[in-house]
């Protein structure tokens, strides 16, 4: 499929990874990419050498295009960046910050540019800053949240209007279906992060992804809007943060019972308890772990056929 994302990125499909923290390594990017998708490595739970290594050996298992999410608060981010540049990437998605930061600078080393947005208002300021792309997450994503709470059946119409740039729709898709319906409101292409996690090659823990397959809907919920919004799968520490909340918590409070490390326990180590367990509301639709390379051929196939029932209304 040629359209402008698939031209930009030089991929096969207009079908994008996330790059999701403690999931997505260099296993599950070069995967992805590898069956004509664009495969990311999340960079945000990565020490700055540990990044580099898994660039390399991304570069090492695809010929094909592949990139790193940088969050932009990341502490080391100026490492990050610099280890990005060094080694060559083609393509960054940068989240969680202000995209004029480090755009231009990414730009100047040949680097295309993706940001993340959850609103028209911030599209807007990311085509502003110069970006190549946006990524508009709806509020059914799993992990950090817009604080709008606008749904992606919402958004993308609305920043399909309010940028000339290419458009990627993320949140609440994790099938042809979802991306077909995806673009015919405006997005010229898909991120899917939730339908990836339950992927062989990704490194989140086996627990983690067995209770996604086994969770139902309304599993998930958006907590902690006092310090960063973030969607979790209900457990014992996101019914603490809830009752916190709803006892009107101040924000100190609810860092303090955050505490340090709480993802990587939950996602990366498999305490199911007591782990902040970031995944989005779709978790309920996907009850396989398959390999990466057949899920994105699945939702190719998928797309194609509702494509063909669609031409038929």
């Amino acid at each position: 499929m040629k359209n402008r994302i698939t031209e930009l990125f030089g991929i096969q499909y207009p079908i994008i990874q996330a790059g999701m923290i403690w999931c997505s390594g260099w296993e599950l990017a070069s995967a992805v990419s590898n069956a004509g998708g664009l495969g990311i490595i999340g960079s945000g739970s990565m020490y700055p050498e540990i990044l580099r290594e898994h660039i390399k050996k991304c570069k090492a298992s695809t010929e094909n295009p592949f990139a790193v999410n940088v969050p932009l608060l990341y502490p080391d981010i100026d490492k990050h960046i610099a280890i990005c540049i060094e080694e060559g990437v083609k393509i960054v998605f940068t989240s969680a910050g202000n995209p004029k930061t480090w755009t231009k600078h990414l730009q100047q080393h040949g680097i295309k540019v993706v940001h993340v947005t959850a609103s028209s208002k911030f599209a807007k300021k990311s085509e502003e800053a110069g970006c190549d792309a946006i990524v508009a997450e709806g509020f059914e994503a799993g992990g950090h949240n817009g604080r709008e709470e606008t749904t992606t059946f919402v958004l993308i119409p609305q920043v399909r209007a309010a940028t000339t740039l290419p458009v990627i729709a993320a949140g609440g898709i994790a099938t042809g279906r979802g991306m077909l319906a995806a673009m015919v409101l405006g997005a010229d292409a898909v991120q899917m992060g939730t339908r990836f996690v339950c992927s062989e090659e990704s490194s989140g823990h086996p627990n983690f992804k067995n209770a996604i397959t086994h969770s139902n809907e309304g599993d998930t919920m958006l907590s902690m809007k006092k310090v960063v919004p973030v969607r979790l799968i209900k457990n014992d520490f996101q019914k603490r943060i809830q009752e916190a909340e709803d006892r009107g918590a101040t924000p100190e409070e609810l860092a303090t019972i955050l505490g340090r490390a709480r993802a990587k326990k939950g996602m990366f180590e498999g305490d199911m308890a007591e782990g902040e367990l970031e995944i989005g509301q779709i978790a309920s639709f996907v009850k396989e772990i398959k390999p990466a390379g057949e899920i994105v051929r699945e939702v190719w196939e998928e797309f194609l056929t509702a494509k063909k029932e669609a031409a038929n209304l």
